[in-house]
């Protein structure tokens, strides 16, 4: 016996005019640098409309990173750091994403890959609401943040300070806001079984 279950998939894109990656650290260890990446890209799928099912690929020109600082800049460019010539570019893919909590915020794990290593992370999610824009598209909203600690992608350079401290902090803070645009939808439909397997097909 075959039971069919159709759902609707939706698609998300990045509305990147009204999106921004950025990051800080600190510096001397007694201020924060910030810095952002200007070129980025992913898709977003959903069911229906549930973000809590999304599946998540997202990738950032490395090239792109700005701090306002031309040499620093270079710098962070250079082998020392992202080496944009050999690794293009960074890369983060969802593995799982929880419910939202009272206050509508998720955690989001994935793994992200600098310089050709991979790590899993968790970020979190805080989920504005979707809206429709004047012009009639669907917008989705989201902040994202997060820490990691570059060491653990050999992004190790730095210096000792004469007080025995660090110029650069391993730790780098993450602060995103993403504004999605929903780019289409399609039924989805899932063939049970009575072996319990799944074939997946779509409705035409």
């Amino acid at each position: 016996m075959k039971t069919a279950l159709v759902t609707t998939q939706t698609r998300w894109s990045i509305d990147q005019a009204h999106s921004e990656i950025a990051f800080r650290v600190r510096h001397l260890m007694i201020a924060n640098v910030k810095g952002s990446f200007k070129t980025f890209d992913g898709s977003i799928y959903t069911t229906d409309k549930d973000f809590s099912t999304a599946e998540v690929d997202f990738w950032i020109d490395a090239s792109s990173i700005t701090t306002n600082d031309e040499k620093r800049d270079a710098h962070l460019k250079s082998a020392d750091f992202f080496d944009v010539e050999t690794h293009k570019q960074i890369t983060f893919t969802s593995s799982t994403m929880g419910k939202a909590d009272n206050d509508g915020n998720h955690e989001l794990w994935g793994e992200l890959t600098m310089i050709g290593i991979t790590r899993n992370v968790k970020l979190n999610i805080q989920f504005g609401g979707i809206v429709k824009d004047p012009w009639g598209n669907e917008k989705a909203g989201f902040t994202v943040t997060g820490k990691i600690n570059r060491s653990e992608w050999e992004l190790v350079w730095n210096t000792t300070l004469e007080t025995g401290g660090l110029m650069v902090s391993d730790e780098v803070l993450i602060s995103c806001e993403i504004e999605l645009i929903n780019s289409g939808q399609k039924d989805l439909a899932m063939i049970l079984e009575d072996n319990d397997r799944k074939k997946a097909a779509l409705k035409i």
